[in-house]
């Protein structure tokens, strides 16, 4: 009998240290959304006349323009409104994939993905696109733990879970963006 109790009770144990896991692992998430949902990048013209700032997904959130700009050709203008654009929707898109990166570690080297992509979109080489990131926290230790019969990043449930205080579309661009990256593991 007493064999047996040792037994469920080191069972129970490893329950609990799952659940323990599991509730980490869901902070360490709900931390990196919030970092996602900062992200914040202001791309300048050449001479400056064009200022946007995109957020998470490329969403712009801004747009100022100097008097200079507004003497420009309405073509000339709109060339340099779409390639500040682009830069800053590109950096907001570097940033978010550095923060992944921090939070997933360097299996799936979302970070040099990202940058490999813009490199050749934009024709600049990956060293400069690097070179324009923030610095970004130290990584996340990583526990010490077994994941030899186990994956480590996909739960049996495909559901994700609801973050504690969220409200509104549970499928903002950040989120979309993330499952994508998730769901590309699949094929």
């Amino acid at each position: 009998m007493t064999a047996e109790f040792d037994q469920l009770q080191r069972e129970f144990e490893r329950f609990q240290q799952s659940l323990r896991r599991v509730d980490d692992r869901l902070e360490r998430y709900s931390g990196m959304q919030d970092e996602i949902a900062a992200v914040s990048v202001t791309a300048h013209s050449a001479d400056r006349c064009v200022n946007v700032t995109a957020g998470p997904g490329g969403a712009v959130t801004g747009i100022e323009f100097t008097e200079k700009a507004l003497q420009q050709s309405p073509q000339a203008l709109g060339s340099m409104v779409m390639s500040t654009l682009q830069e800053a929707v590109a950096g907001a898109a570097r940033q978010q994939a550095a923060v992944v990166q921090q939070f997933v570690g360097d299996d799936l080297n979302v970070l040099d993905q990202v940058l490999e992509t813009q490199a050749q979109m934009l024709g600049r080489p990956v060293e400069e696109l690097r070179a324009g990131l923030e610095p970004s926290a130290p990584a996340r230790p990583s526990e010490e733990e077994d994941f030899a019969e186990r994956s480590v990043m996909r739960d049996d449930d495909p559901t994700p879970p609801a973050s504690p205080g969220r409200t509104g579309d549970p499928t903002s661009p950040g989120d979309a963006f993330l499952r994508s990256l998730y769901n590309r593991e699949d094929d």
